[in-house]
């Protein structure tokens, strides 16, 4: 076992010497594929970033809170079809996508697990933010990310049961209760106070939302900056990867947005629906693979959340500049025809006046 180990700690240093891509203090190493080792600056960074960015994210959560009213939140409650159409997108139409596309692309055993992983998570917070960006429906965005939070104790054992069969024993993947638990803690609690400081204080509320969306649109680029900070480690990840870290989300906003236009939904909660679908709680993906896998392993498939929230936020980013020039574009062309209208209608009360004989005062010349 001893020789075992001296002859692996001699491979890893030859190749970390031989590469460069490899550091010297890398932990596993195969080719030019290596993860560094955890150092403690690294943890110590990490415990300061997540405390920042947990504080943050609890003032966002209430400050979206402040923009959602309780009776309509209640509505959506008691009449759940946005949030029925929205179960069926984030738990029927992602994992079924992720499944297909493990498929298709005949990726590792490993790397499908991971990707399943990935489309049977909850929606995260980050969908809310946008939400309110692209004028959706902030109640049903709310409802929504509660919701499918909340869903997730069960469905996502369930659909990993059913999808991982193939390629895993679903009892090998462990899933953190504790943390979907603080998860839906988190979302709860602030958002429920900004609800409370809408319904008695709507003036202010509507202070607080716009600097909360815009610490929230600052707090989504930095847990992206934080991202690159701690997986600061050196891989050569699988193209197949990469290409479905792309398509995946880009699936999530299309499909769900037309499964919602299909049922019926206005505009405004189709584009909130499809927003709530492509955004994955990417960090609760990270949590599992890490308690469910080992470092070998890991090596195959540990930057794949990563690579899925870049571009979900780089897809997302692409829809707020989307909306943004088309709802500049539709305010302008309703100018010029209220413009239009108004000339028209100075011409006719003009020409009708002369024709009868009557006054026409100096606001119709």
């Amino acid at each position: 076992m001893q020789k075992f180990f001296l002859s692996q700690q001699f491979n890893t240093r030859s190749l970390a010497e031989n590469s460069t891509a490899c550091p010297a203090n890398a932990t596993i190493c195969k080719g030019t594929s290596c993860v560094l080792s955890e150092d403690n600056f690294n943890e110590i960074l990490s415990i300061i970033l997540s405390s920042v960015l947990t504080i943050m994210l609890a003032l966002v959560m209430f400050s979206m809170g402040c923009n959602v009213e309780l009776k309509k939140f209640w509505g959506h409650i008691k009449r759940p079809w946005g949030i029925f159409v929205g179960f069926l997108c984030q738990f029927g139409i992602m994992p079924l996508t992720a499944f297909l596309l493990s498929l298709v692309f005949n990726v590792l055993p490993i790397q499908a697990v991971v990707v399943l992983i990935m489309g049977c998570c909850p929606g995260g917070t980050a969908s809310n933010v946008i939400a309110y960006w692209v004028d959706g429906d902030m109640d049903l965005s709310i409802s929504m990310t509660t919701c499918s939070t909340l869903f997730a104790m069960g469905m996502m054992p369930l659909c990993l049961f059913v999808y991982t069969k193939i390629w895993t024993e679903s009892d090998a993947i462990v899933l953190p209760y504790d943390s979907i638990g603080i998860s839906l803690v988190a979302l709860i609690i602030p958002v429920s106070f900004g609800m409370y400081v809408n319904h008695r204080w709507p003036s202010k509320a509507k202070i607080i939302l716009k600097i909360g969306s815009i610490v929230g649109a600052i707090l989504i680029v930095l847990i992206a900056v934080v991202g690159g900070i701690l997986y600061k480690g050196s891989w050569t990840i699988s193209p197949k990867l990469w290409i479905i870290g792309t398509i995946f989300p880009a699936a999530g906003y299309s499909l769900g947005f037309f499964l919602a236009r299909v049922a019926g939904l206005s505009w405004h909660r189709c584009r909130t629906v499809s927003l709530e679908t492509g955004m994955q709680n990417t960090q609760l993906c990270s949590t599992v693979v890490q308690l469910s896998f080992t470092p070998e392993q890991l090596e195959l498939m540990f930057t794949f959340p990563l690579i899925y929230s870049i571009f979900q936020l780089l897809f997302a980013l692409l829809i707020l500049g989307g909306y943004c020039v088309y709802r500049r574009h539709r305010v302008k062309t309703k100018t010029d025809v209220e413009k239009t209208e108004e000339k028209e209608d100075s011409k006719s009360t003009s020409s009708h006046a002369k024709i009868n004989g009557a006054f026409v005062s100096n606001e119709t010349k």
